[in-house]
Order: structure tokens, then sequence, then C-alpha cells
């Protein structure tokens, strides 16, 4: 076992300085060796499934956009969470709408994903869809669904980080839409 401090006053005294050192030597900022081009190429290193993430716009009109930065938090309380540019044009509806869904795309809803991906007026233009919870769009024949309340939202950077509470959900067995190194791929290739 070693001890931390030892050796009387002036051993203590040293160590003290000695962890200090150390301490502020680690909350330096770290130089970084990358662009932002290099930090996302090496993100799309991960495969990721591909989401439209829904709420309701001005008038009650449905808004959506495409987005892969999702990812489960907790089961009890059962959260999920996400992100959204804080240049989308989406963003104010987010903000202030309490409710939004998750929905995750299935392997043949290609389309979907690139009409959701661009910018557009009416994302939502011959997109079958109902009101689900707190009137949040929810996709038809998604893989699966989360229909979310807004729990918690986080600055984070160029984004705006979202942390929905799960009040209902969806789920089909049908193969999942999968994103990896900037472009689709079949689920059994990206385990390759």
């Amino acid at each position: 076992m070693t001890m931390l401090f030892g050796g009387g006053a002036a051993g203590k005294r040293d160590q003290e300085r000695k962890l200090t050192r150390l301490m502020n030597s680690t909350n330096r900022p770290p130089q970084s060796n990358f662009d932002a081009s290099s930090l996302r190429d090496a993100l799309s290193c991960f495969p990721t499934g591909v989401v439209v993430a829904a709420t309701c716009g001005n008038q009650g009109l449905p808004v959506g956009l495409t987005i892969n930065s999702f990812n489960s938090v907790s089961l009890e309380p059962p959260l999920i969470l996400w992100s959204i540019a804080l240049t989308a044009p989406s963003l104010s509806a987010f903000r202030t709408h309490p409710s939004f869904s998750i929905n995750i795309l299935s392997s043949d809803q290609q389309d979907l994903c690139m009409q959701f991906a661009r910018s557009s007026d009416n994302k939502f233009s011959d997109v079958d869809w109902r009101p689900g919870y707190g009137g949040a769009p929810v996709i038809k024949d998604a893989l699966a669904v989360l229909e979310c309340r807004t729990y918690r939202r986080y600055e984070g950077g160029d984004h705006e980080i979202y942390v929905g509470e799960v009040m209902q959900i969806d789920s089909s067995d049908r193969k999942p839409l999968v994103f990896h190194r900037g472009r689709f791929v079949d689920l059994a290739e990206s385990a390759a």
C-alpha cells in the first residue's frame, strides 16, 4: 500500500506540492494535433444507427432532422440523449415544444433519411406520420420509435444536447439503417 502523505510534516508538504503540480499539469488544456475534418473522419469509424428526431414547430406543423448523435442514458428513469447543431433551422422548435420523437430508421428508409438531412421548409411532405406523445410527429414504419418529453438540455460546444425521458415506445424486428465511414452499410458488413 502506498502512503500518499508520509514522513512527517516535511514529507507531507513535499507530497502535497507534488500532488498540486500533478493536478495542475492535467488541468491544462491539451494541445490538439488534429482539425475538425480529422475528428469527423475518426468519429466516422464508429458505426451508428440513423434516426429522425421530430417535434412540433410553428402552428403545430411537424419539423424534424436526420441525426446519428443518439444514445441511451438510463433505464431508471428511461432516458436517451441526442444533439442538434446550434445552426439547425429546427432548433427553436425543439427548444419551445416540450416533447419530441426519436424515429429509428430501418434499412429500407434511406430515402427518408436523405429527405430529413436536406434543408427544406416541409421535410414531412409525402411522409406518413401521426401525432404521438405531446403531439410530436411519429413516422409510420420506423424500425423503432421513442416518444419523449424533454428532460434536460445542455450546452455542448456548437451543439445543444437533449436528454429525453421516454414516455412511449414501439419497435419491430426489421434491419436497422446503419451509417459507417460516410456511407450506408449492411449490418453484417459493418460488423466485419
